[in-house]
């Protein structure tokens, strides 16, 4: 298992110190550093910064969101970062969500598995340098009876195939990510409710003929992004994780469409995700984050002791996961940079290092 580090969105006034956990986690052997985008800081202008002050490790979108950019606009993108960064480049893809990609990209959020599907087939053309001429359902190209002509990129990407990462949440999302793409970006996962998430890969897998009879997800990234606060009380673990955990099953999505909602009923959290939900929605925002369960929170993040930790990273590695991407939580950057360090220490210490 690698380890990769995850620096969410780039909020104001976190600025160096995104800087530092990134040089630091460049420095003790990181796999891949991610950044987010939702309706505030994009993820490219974060990677190509980061990338600019780092030297090894790899850049990751999670995600470039699908509804923000055309895929030649993608493609364009991708090849330039990893030009730049010299081979270090992961693209990380979504559909992000309907009142993200409505409201604030003014796309209609309708039928996203075959808008990913041709999507990543487009880029995935571009970066190939192909002259891109495609008739799909949801994307024309060139568009008929006009001036516009196919076209083939300009530059040279460094790498003849650039990985592809999928963020999915439901079974279809899940086995179009093992279809199609070379690695899935998880959120909220937990190791002992992976069976079924894990099964939708390898049945994507098994349809596009990928991996071995044996092992479907041979060569395939499992990348979940998990929450890492080292403290001695549970309770007090758990707490600064709350709020996060209650806006996704609460209020990232409408009441009738809610993907992290879902994902919680199906871990067995039905009553607590119902609970949140309505707290929520009326605008009760502490006591939704306080109804949030505590063994929610637990089965999906790193929370606790040192040894406690390390002990939950072994379930992590057993259940199939290959890149533990951590998100490390404290009040300070000392206490941040401390989470980032003793996870490295923690996966040599267990022996899970790859």
């Amino acid at each position: 298992m690698k380890l990769g580090l995850n620096l969410g969105y780039w909020g104001a006034g976190n600025y160096t110190d995104n800087i530092a956990l990134a040089q630091e986690a460049d420095r003790i052997g990181y796999s891949v550093i991610w950044a987010a985008e939702a309706y505030g800081s994009d993820t490219v202008t974060v990677l190509a910064w980061v990338g600019a002050l780092t030297q090894n490790v790899d850049l990751g979108s999670a995600v470039m969101q699908i509804p923000a950019r055309t895929p030649a606009m993608t493609a364009m993108t991708a090849a330039t970062l990893d030009t730049l960064s010299g081979g270090r480049f992961r693209l990380g893809l979504g559909v992000s969500g309907p009142q993200v990609s409505e409201g604030w990209h003014g796309v209609k959020f309708d039928q996203p598995l075959g808008r990913t599907r041709e999507y990543v087939d487009i880029v995935r053309m571009a970066l190939r340098r192909e002259t891109v001429a495609y008739q799909g359902k949801h994307w024309v190209l060139p568009l008929p009876d006009g001036p516009g002509k196919a076209l083939r990129m300009t530059i040279h990407p460094v790498r003849e195939r650039l990985p592809v990462y999928l963020a999915a949440v439901g079974p279809k999302n899940l086995e179009l990510a093992g279809e199609i793409a070379d690695g899935w970006l998880a959120v909220f996962f937990s190791p002992e409710h992976s069976g079924d998430l894990l099964a939708s890969l390898r049945s994507g897998r098994a349809r596009a003929e990928l991996g071995t009879e044996q092992d479907r997800l041979a060569g395939f990234d499992v990348v979940p992004t998990v929450p890492v606060v080292l403290s001695d009380d549970l309770e007090a673990a758990a707490a600064p994780l709350r709020s996060h955990s209650a806006l996704y099953i609460g209020g990232m999505g409408s009441r009738e469409k809610n993907f992290y909602n879902a994902l919680a009923v199906r871990m067995g959290f039905e009553e607590g995700a119902a609970k949140v939900q309505d707290l929520f929605l009326a605008k009760a925002h502490r006591e939704a984050a306080a109804a949030v369960p505590l063994d929610f929170i637990d089965q999906t993040s790193l929370i606790g002791p040192r040894d406690r930790v390390k002990d939950r990273m072994s379930r992590y590695a057993s259940s199939g996961v290959t890149t533990l991407t951590i998100a490390p939580e404290g009040a300070s950057l000392e206490e941040r940079l401390n989470v980032v360090r003793t996870m490295a220490e923690l996966m040599d210490e267990s022996g899970l290092a790859d």
